[in-house]
C-alpha cells in the first residue's frame, strides 16, 4: 500500500513543527499551496493540530510528528 498524495501532504505539514520546542507553532498562510492548506485542515479535523491553518501540535499530533520525523530519518 502506498501513501497517497493527501497523506504525503499531511506528513509534510507535520514535519514542519519544531519537535524540540512545543511552544513553536506553524502558520499555513492563505497563499500557500492549496494542497498544504487542505492538509492542515484535515490534520485539524483529525485532532492532530490546534488550528485549521496550523497552530500547535496536540498530544496525538506530537506522537504523529515524532513518528513522521523518525520515518524521514530512517529513509534518509
Amino acid at each position: 500500500m502506498f501513501f497517497n498524495e493527501e497523506q504525503t501532504n499531511q506528513l509534510n505539514v507535520l514535519t514542519q513543527f519544531n519537535l524540540k520546542n512545543e511552544m513553536d507553532g506553524i502558520k499555513i498562510h492563505h497563499d500557500a499551496a492549496a494542497s498544504l492548506i487542505d492538509a492542515a485542515k484535515e490534520l485539524h479535523r483529525k485532532g492532530l493540530i490546534t488550528e485549521e491553518d496550523g497552530g500547535y501540535l496536540t498530544d496525538l499530533g506530537r506522537k504523529a510528528a515524532d513518528h513522521a520525523d523518525a520515518l524521514r530519518f530512517l529513509l534518509k
